[in-house]
C-alpha cells in the first residue's frame, strides 16, 4: 500500500512539474495589430461575429428591460379599483 502511495505521489509530481513547462505562442502582437487598425469598425466589434452577437444581445436586453420597467411603472401608477 505504501508503495502505491509513493508511486502515485511521483506521478502527481511529474504531471504538475511538466505542466508548467509548456510554452505558448505569444499572440499579443497579432491582437494589437487587429485592434489598432483604422478601418472604421468600433473596437468593441473588432473581435468578429461573437462580439457582434454579444453586442446585439446586450442592446436587445437593455431596450427590453427598459421597456418592461416603464410598463411596470405605468401599471404601478394606476392602482386597481377595489369594489
Amino acid at each position: 500500500m505504501l508503495r502505491n502511495l509513493l508511486g502515485l505521489r511521483q506521478i502527481a509530481q511529474r504531471t504538475i512539474s511538466t505542466a508548467s513547462r509548456r510554452h505558448f505562442e505569444n499572440k499579443v502582437p497579432e491582437k494589437q495589430k487587429l485592434f489598432q487598425e483604422d478601418d472604421g469598425i468600433p473596437v468593441h466589434l473588432k473581435g468578429g461575429v461573437a462580439d457582434a452577437i454579444l453586442y446585439r444581445l446586450t442592446m436587445v436586453l437593455t431596450v427590453g428591460g427598459t421597456a418592461y420597467a416603464i410598463y411596470q411603472l405605468a401599471v404601478a401608477s394606476f392602482p386597481k379599483k377595489q369594489d
